[in-house]
Parts: structure tokens; C-alpha cells; sequence
């Protein structure tokens, strides 16, 4: 006993000295009678140590207030940035929907104003192989698509469709190197060819020195290849070089769609691609 008393001696004496100005008082009771030199010590030294532990109290209740705050703000904040990447989410959701509602709107305004049958599909898949640049779109016999028909947009022309099974087709685009096109000037009608060139702009072949053909001009499809219907976009004409001998004159033209970006197309056909198909179902026929 003597042993605690010893060790705990200064905090009991403490609390003896914090305690005593309060049983002083409730023994005073009703008394009202003037704190004595005693109670003045006591009072003169408990004061500063109740100041102390009233503001330690205070201090420690305010910082768990505040931490509290801090912690409601916190979550606040985490669910309105939830609430902003799902809204923000929701908006490039609706904007890629608008954008493929106008791409779809263009293609549907293009296939009513075009003559004969236009089969819509999506393209699903890219060649990887470098020899040959093309496209595979989700259209094939099923639908009505054969070898030879063409693919475009209503913005100009894709490529043509080289192979076709059930369900797909493969088309071979017109920036392929093995790629031909009969065209012709908007302006001036005169004739040539769009050859792929592999990448960038095709080149304007076989056009004759003598025609009329600008830079700027529109090349649109002639339908003498028996592949494209006439009047199709093709490009405009860039870079354009009249050599001073020689029979032709070349340029590039810049394709008017950009193959790499497509996304959906339309697959027509020309009268000697109609007259291929039924050539072809006659083969199989016999």
C-alpha cells in the first residue's frame, strides 16, 4: 500500500489540490463565507493546471469535430466525383451516339436518293497484311452481296468487293496498289485513272496533256470500268504536273474518305457486276 502510495504521490497530490477548492465549496454550502488564505493558494496555483486541461478538453473536442467534417466533406467529395465520371460517361456515351445517328442519317439519305439496290453494313475487321489493303464488313451472300460490286459512302467511294461469303465480304479499298478506277473531271469531263498508290493520295493516270484538268478539280467515277457506277466522288486533284513532252499528264488526288477511319458503308452494284452475278448463278446452275 505504502509502495503505491509512493509511486502515485504526485498525481494524487494534484488531484488532491484540484479537488479541494470543490469540497471546500460544497462544505461551505449556504455558509457564503470569504475564501481563506488557504483557499486562496490552493485556487492561485489549481487555476493555470484547470485552464490547461479545460483547453486540452476543448482542443480535443474540436479536432475530433473537425475531423468528423473533414471525414463527411471527404465522402461528399468521393461521391460527387463518382456522380462526375458517370455523368461524364453518360455525355461521350450520348455524343458517340449522336455522331453515329448523322453518319447513319447521311448513308439512309444516300441510299434513297441512289438508283438500284444499296446493301448497308458495318466494317468488323482490317487486313493486317500490308500487300493487300482492305476491309472485312458484316454484309456477304446472305444480303445480296457478290465478288465485284462496289463499296462506298456518301462521301465517296471505298473499294469493291473482292470477296463475299455468308455473312461477310472482304473489299480491297482504293488506296490499295492494285487498285484502278476510271474517272473523269467534274468540270471538264475529261478522262483518266485513279491508281492506289499503298497509302496517301492515289495518282491520276492516263490523262492526256491536252485535257483540262486543274488543281482543285473534283474526279468523279466515269462507269467505264465496269466496277463503279458514274458520278461517284473520288477525290480532288492535288500537285498537279503538265510535262512539257509526253502524252499524259499526272497528279495526285486526294481521296475524298479516309479509309481508315470507316465505319459503316454502303454496297452497290453496276449494271455489269448484275450482269457478273447472273452470269455466275447461271455457271452454278448447270
Amino acid at each position: 500500500m505504502l509502495s503505491l502510495l509512493k509511486r502515485y504521490r504526485r498525481p494524487l497530490m494534484v488531484g488532491v489540490l484540484l479537488l479541494y477548492p470543490l469540497v471546500a465549496f460544497l462544505l461551505s454550502g449556504r455558509k457564503g463565507r470569504d475564501p481563506n488564505p488557504i483557499d486562496r493558494a490552493v485556487i492561485a496555483v489549481t487555476s493555470p493546471v484547470q485552464q490547461v486541461l479545460t483547453a486540452s478538453i476543448e482542443g480535443s473536442v474540436s479536432a475530433v469535430r473537425h475531423y468528423l467534417d473533414l471525414r463527411g466533406v471527404r465522402q461528399e467529395n468521393d461521391a460527387l466525383r463518382l456522380e462526375n465520371l458517370q455523368l461524364r460517361a453518360s455525355v461521350q456515351a450520348l455524343g458517340e451516339s449522336r455522331t453515329e445517328n448523322e453518319r447513319l442519317r447521311k448513308l439512309l439519305g444516300y441510299a434513297e436518293a441512289a438508283a438500284g439496290p444499296e446493301i448497308p453494313a458495318r466494317v468488323v475487321g482490317v487486313n493486317p497484311v500490308a500487300k493487300l489493303l482492305s476491309v472485312r464488313i458484316s454484309a456477304g451472300e446472305k444480303e445480296g452481296v457478290f465478288r465485284g460490286m462496289s463499296v462506298v459512302t456518301p462521301d465517296g467511294i471505298v473499294g469493291q468487293v473482292i470477296r463475299a461469303t455468308g455473312s461477310y465480304s472482304d473489299v480491297a479499298l482504293v488506296t490499295d496498289s492494285q487498285s484502278r478506277v476510271a474517272v473523269r473531271v467534274q468540270r471538264s469531263r475529261a478522262r483518266g485513272t485513279a491508281s492506289g498508290a499503298g497509302s496517301g493520295p492515289l495518282k491520276l493516270e492516263n490523262m492526256l496533256r491536252t485535257e483540262d484538268v486543274d488543281d482543285g478539280d473534283l474526279i468523279i467515277t466515269s462507269g467505264t470500268d465496269g466496277i463503279y457506277p458514274p458520278g461517284l466522288v473520288v477525290g480532288r486533284v492535288t500537285h498537279l504536273e503538265k510535262k512539257e513532252h509526253g502524252m499524259f499528264q499526272g497528279g495526285d488526288i486526294v481521296p475524298a474518305v479516309d479509309t481508315s477511319k470507316l465505319e459503316e458503308v454502303l454496297v452497290v452494284g453496276s449494271p455489269y457486276s448484275a450482269m457478273a452475278q447472273g452470269s455466275a448463278a447461271e455457271g452454278a446452275s448447270k
